[in-house]
C-alpha cells in the first residue's frame, strides 16, 4: 500500500472552483504607444470610409497625383501601361443564345457602334483616370451625330464635377451622390462646367444624373465607401523622393564638373605656404603648364555619392512603386535586363491575374452596362421580335429610353487581347498537349488569345475550302520562314 504522504493530490471541480483566478495578460505590440512610434501613427484615426476621404483629402490627392503623372515620367508610363495592358484595342463580344444568325448580327452591329463612340479609348481613359483620379463617372448620353441605328453613347466626365451643390451641402449624406433608404445611389449632382475652368462660377448650375443614366467606377477599398481615392495615392511620396534624389545627384555631378581644379595645401595653419587669395579664379588654357605656389597643390572635387548608387536607389523605389499596382518592376521599368526566363514568367502571374480581375471588373461594371442600354435601344430600333427571340423583357413603350434597363442579359462574354507569351514554341507546344490530353477547350485557348473561337474556326473553314478549290495542300499554303545570308526571305 502506497503512503498517504507519497499520493498526489487530486483537486475536483469544486477545489477549482474555489481556487483564486489568474488573470492572463497580453497585447499587441502594434497597440502599445509609446515615444518610439507615438510619432509614427500620429496620423492614424477612426474615421469612417467616407469621412476619410472626404472632398477636400480627394481633391488634394488628385492634383497631387496628375501633377506626378504629368512630371514624372515613370508615373506617366505606369499608368499608360497599366490602361494599355487592361483595355488593349479593346473589348470584343460574344453572344451564346442558340440563335446563330441574331448573334453574329448584334456581334456585328455592336463593333461598328463602338467604333463610332471610340468606346476602347474611352475605356483606356477611364482606366487611366481610376489609377491618377481615384474613379470616374461615365453618363449614357443620347448622341443624334452618331453615324448608327443606335444614338447611345458614354460622355466622361471628370471626379471634379461630381460634388454637392453650393446650397444643399448637407443634404447629400456623400459628395455629390444622392442615397435612397437602403444606401444605394439614386442619383448624382454633376456641374455642368469643370471647377478648374474658365467657364465656372459659384453659381455655376448643376445636372441631376439618375442613378440609371451614370456609370461610376472606383475600387472600394472598404465597407461604406462611396468615393475613390487614386491608386497610386501611396506611392506618391515615393515618386516625390525618387524625382528629389534623381536631382539631388544630378546637383552633386554639376557641382562637381563646375570645379576644374582645386588648390589646396598639406602644410599646417602656421606653417610656411605662399598667400593666396581666397575663392581666387584662375583661368585655365588648353595644353597649357601650370606652376602651383609654392606649398600648393592642385586637384580636383571628389563628386561623393551616398553609400547607395543611384542605380539602386531608383530600382528599390520603383519596385515598391509597383507593388501598390501588382505591376512587376520590369513592366513598370521598361527594363528586363536583369530578368531570365523563369523569374519573367514568374513575375508576371501576378500582373496578368491582376489584370484579369480588372477586366472582369470593367466587364461587369461598364460594359454589361452599357450593352443593358444598346440592346434595348437596337431592339426597339429594329423590330420586338427580335426582343422576343432574345428572351429579353418586352419594350412597353418607346418612351422608356435609358432609364428602363433590361433585367438580364442574354448569354454573353467578352474578349479582350491576348497576352503574348515569353517563348510562343514552348507556349504553342504546351498548348497542344492540354489539347490531346483533354485538359482544355478550343474554346478556351482561344479565348487566352483574346479570339473568338467560333470566328476563328469559320475563317479556318473557309481557308481550308480555298485551298482544296486552289488544289493546294496543307504544307504548300502553310507560310515559312527561310533565312539566308544577311537577310530574310519569306517562301
Amino acid at each position: 500500500m502506497v503512503a498517504a504522504k507519497d499520493q498526489k493530490p487530486r483537486i475536483g471541480l469544486s477545489g477549482l472552483r474555489g481556487a483564486p483566478a489568474r488573470r492572463v495578460l497580453g497585447r499587441f505590440d502594434s497597440a502599445a504607444t509609446n515615444n518610439d512610434n507615438r510619432r509614427h501613427w500620429a496620423n492614424a484615426d477612426a474615421l469612417s470610409a467616407d469621412a476619410a476621404a472626404s472632398a477636400d483629402v480627394r481633391r488634394t490627392l488628385r492634383n497631387r497625383s496628375r501633377y506626378e503623372v504629368a512630371n514624372n515620367s515613370y508615373a506617366r508610363g505606369i499608368v499608360l501601361t497599366l490602361a494599355n495592358d487592361t483595355i488593349g484595342t479593346g473589348p470584343r463580344l460574344q453572344l451564346l443564345t442558340p440563335f446563330d444568325g441574331i448573334n453574329r448580327e448584334i456581334e456585328r452591329e455592336f463593333e461598328k457602334w463602338a467604333q463610332h463612340v471610340f468606346l476602347a479609348e474611352k475605356l483606356r481613359t477611364m482606366r487611366m483616370a481610376r489609377a491618377q483620379d481615384g474613379e470616374t463617372f461615365g453618363i449614357l448620353v443620347n448622341n443624334p451625330t452618331l453615324d448608327h441605328l443606335v444614338k447611345l453613347d458614354l460622355c466622361l466626365v471628370e471626379a471634379d464635377q461630381v460634388t454637392s451643390p453650393f446650397t444643399n451641402l448637407f443634404d447629400d449624406r456623400v459628395d455629390g451622390i444622392r442615397l435612397d433608404t437602403h444606401g444605394n445611389p439614386s442619383a448624382y449632382s454633376v456641374l455642368k462646367n469643370h471647377p478648374g475652368g474658365d467657364a465656372w462660377n459659384a453659381i455655376e448650375d448643376f445636372l441631376t444624373v439618375p442613378a440609371a443614366h451614370m456609370i461610376h467606377v472606383f475600387r472600394q477599398e472598404r465597407p461604406g465607401q462611396h468615393r475613390g481615392v487614386p491608386e497610386i495615392t501611396s506611392a506618391l511620396p515615393l515618386f516625390a523622393q525618387l524625382r528629389r534624389f534623381t536631382l539631388a545627384v544630378l546637383s552633386a555631378a554639376e557641382a562637381a564638373a563646375d570645379f576644374a581644379g582645386i588648390l589646396y595645401t598639406d602644410a599646417p595653419p602656421s606653417g610656411e605656404a605662399d598667400a593666396v587669395e581666397p575663392m581666387d579664379l584662375i583661368e585655365l588654357e588648353r595644353n597649357m603648364l601650370l606652376t602651383m605656389p609654392g606649398g600648393w597643390k592642385m586637384g580636383q572635387v571628389d563628386p561623393k555619392q551616398p553609400s547607395t548608387t543611384y542605380a539602386e536607389f531608383k530600382k528599390e523605389i520603383l519596385n515598391e512603386i509597383a507593388r501598390c499596382l501588382n505591376m512587376p518592376f520590369n513592366v513598370a521599368a521598361g527594363n528586363s535586363s536583369g530578368y531570365n526566363y523563369s523569374s519573367g514568367r514568374l513575375d508576371h502571374q501576378t500582373y496578368y491575374k491582376s489584370i484579369r480581375v480588372d477586366q472582369a471588373f470593367m466587364a461587369s461594371k461598364v460594359l454589361d452596362r452599357l450593352f443593358s442600354a444598346w440592346l434595348w435601344e437596337y431592339a426597339l430600333a429594329t423590330g420586338l421580335s427580335m426582343h422576343a427571340a432574345l428572351h429579353l423583357p418586352s419594350v412597353a413603350s418607346s418612351d422608356s429610353g435609358l432609364e428602363s434597363q433590361a433585367s438580364s442579359l442574354p448569354d454573353h462574354q467578352w474578349f479582350w487581347d491576348g497576352m503574348e507569351h515569353v517563348d510562343p514554341a514552348k507556349e504553342a507546344k504546351a498548348q497542344e498537349t492540354r489539347l490531346k490530353n483533354h485538359t482544355t477547350t478550343l474554346a478556351h485557348e482561344y479565348a487566352r488569345a483574346g479570339k473568338d473561337w467560333e470566328q476563328e474556326l469559320r475563317q479556318r473553314a473557309r481557308e481550308k475550302n480555298l485551298m482544296r478549290e486552289l488544289g493546294l495542300t496543307e504544307s504548300e499554303a502553310t507560310p515559312t520562314l527561310t533565312q539566308g545570308k544577311g537577310n530574310h526571305a519569306a517562301a
